[in-house]
């Protein structure tokens, strides 16, 4: 009889690690046999499945790049004509259970770590393999060592008919790509990314706009203004679409109330509203919630669209007070209209935030300009 705990580990998916695995690894040597008759595929099947099940993913896609390294030729530009035959015969996406794009990340990661020194031939190995999984990880060094010339590419590959080679010129210098490390020239002057995200904001690819609006939100942690801009001008004549990623790339700075962001979402601008907060506790002790009432009357003559939500300001150890924005409603209210609204905020235990005895205030947020305030008195015990 099986455990319930068996059970439900057999059920769960596979962890993304495990998709580079002894038997996807002789697969690979397989492939690279087919066009290299002389490669020596069980010494590189043997070193690279080595002390494998301990390590994690990268360090898994990094060890079988070096058994590459290794094993074939040492001639980068031979490697690359014939990598290139690979890519366009590589195994149907729907077979092998999923294992062809995880194994051809080590393909792309040898092409990005040995190509350095031949940056042409390497910008070009890149952009034919990146449909296979992504070379946006690969092309990062690229971009430090070789900017004026990777530049010139990506913005070529901005026109490129291939989603996945269009989708790359973005992801690829995404300034706080995650896992990529950051790009520090660009976190200081991103005139370079918004040229070529220019390029791309009218892109008709959802796997395009998505990264082009992830790169807007890395830029926006460092140059806020400078995105409200560029998206300010973007809504001219926008599209959809083009709506789409201006609302995705602000989120972090809607996330965080930045009130310049609520009227380019079509929000309406310095809304007009009386407010009343107030909360039914004025002390609680950790683990309790405290409920909290606001009511909005409209002052202006004509419909308003807002976004309510509220800050809460928490202590910290050494007296001094933190905030954190929590979303709450939209709201669309006509001319001398009131509504109310109810909300419960936990002051719970969590792994991620540690709390300390003192008064915790909660404003009230319109577009996120605070309209109202209040205290409660947080007691640990």
């Amino acid at each position: 009889m099986v455990s319930s705990e068996a059970s439900a580990e057999s059920n769960s998916a596979p962890l993304l690690k495990d998709h580079i695995n002894p038997q996807n690894i002789r697969l690979l040597a397989e492939l690279i046999k087919q066009h290299q008759p002389a490669f020596p595929a069980e010494d590189f099947i043997q070193a690279t499945t080595q002390r494998l099940h301990d390590m994690p993913l990268k360090t898994r896609v990094e060890h079988i790049s070096q058994g590459l390294a290794t094993f074939l030729v040492n001639d980068y530009a031979q490697n690359a004509n014939w990598l290139k035959l690979l890519a366009d015969n590589w195994p149907d996406k729907q077979d092998n259970n999923g294992w062809h794009s995880f194994m051809a990340w080590p393909l792309i990661d040898y092409a990005g770590k040995q190509g350095l020194q031949q940056p042409e031939v390497a910008l070009d190995l890149l952009k034919h393999l990146t449909s296979l999984f992504t070379a946006e990880f690969a092309i990062r060094p690229y971009i430090e060592v070789h900017f004026e010339l990777t530049y010139r590419h990506l913005m070529q590959w901005c026109h490129d008919p291939d989603e996945h080679v269009r989708r790359l010129a973005s992801e690829g210098i995404r300034p706080r790509l995650p896992w990529g490390g950051y790009l520090k020239a660009l976190q200081r002057d991103p005139q370079p990314i918004f040229d070529l995200l220019t390029q791309l904001k009218d892109d008709n690819s959802q796997y395009v706009q998505k990264s082009v609006a992830n790169n807007l939100n890395d830029i926006s942690k460092d140059h806020p203004e400078r995105v409200i801009e560029l998206c300010r001008e973007w809504l001219n004549e926008a599209t959809p679409q083009r709506r789409w990623i201006i609302r995705h790339g602000l989120r972090s700075l809607i996330k965080a109330g930045e009130p310049a962001v609520f009227p380019l979402l079509g929000y309406s601008e310095n809304p007009a509203v009386k407010v009343e907060l107030s909360l039914n506790q004025q002390q609680i002790i950790l683990g309790q919630s405290v409920g909290i009432e606001a009511t909005l009357v409209s002052m202006a003559s004509q419909p308003q669209t807002f976004v309510v939500d509220y800050r809460v300001w928490h202590m910290k150890a050494n007296g001094k007070a933190t905030a954190k924005v929590f979303k709450w409603k939209s709201v669309e209210l006509e001319r001398g209209r009131e509504i109310s609204l109810s909300k419960s905020h936990g002051f719970l235990s969590l792994t991620t935030r540690r709390y300390y005895n003192g008064s915790h205030t909660i404003e009230l947020l319109i577009n996120g300009v605070s309209h109202a305030q209040a205290e409660v008195e947080l007691l640990l015990e």
